[in-house]
């Protein structure tokens, strides 16, 4: 888990499901690559999980930023953009 960014709204959290293992020659079994992005609306209390097509959605979003710095308040403005997804409560953080 890498924490991307945090502010007094918002906690955004890279996952990486799959930590890489050593395979050995002879797995035939293929391994699929999961990684996803944990968005905690501190306001709230609640937090959205996305992976699939969402976080490789939101992957894009991170490397437009990466190449135009934005403000908090951009960041800010995307990321309320995913509190209505989020319906879990925050149990553990």
């Amino acid at each position: 888990m890498n924490l991307l960014y945090e502010s007094e709204t918002f906690a955004v959290m890279h996952m990486l499901a799959n930590a890489p293992v050593e395979t050995s020659a002879t797995s035939s079994q293929p391994q699929l690559e999961r990684h996803g992005f944990e968005i905690v609306d501190k306001r709230s209390g609640k937090e959205v999980y996305l992976d699939g097509s969402w976080a490789e959605m939101f992957q894009q979003q991170i490397q437009a930023w990466q190449q135009h710095t934005p403000t908090q308040e951009e960041v800010e403005d995307t990321l309320e953009g995913y509190t209505g997804l989020a319906q879990q409560p925050v149990l553990v953080h």
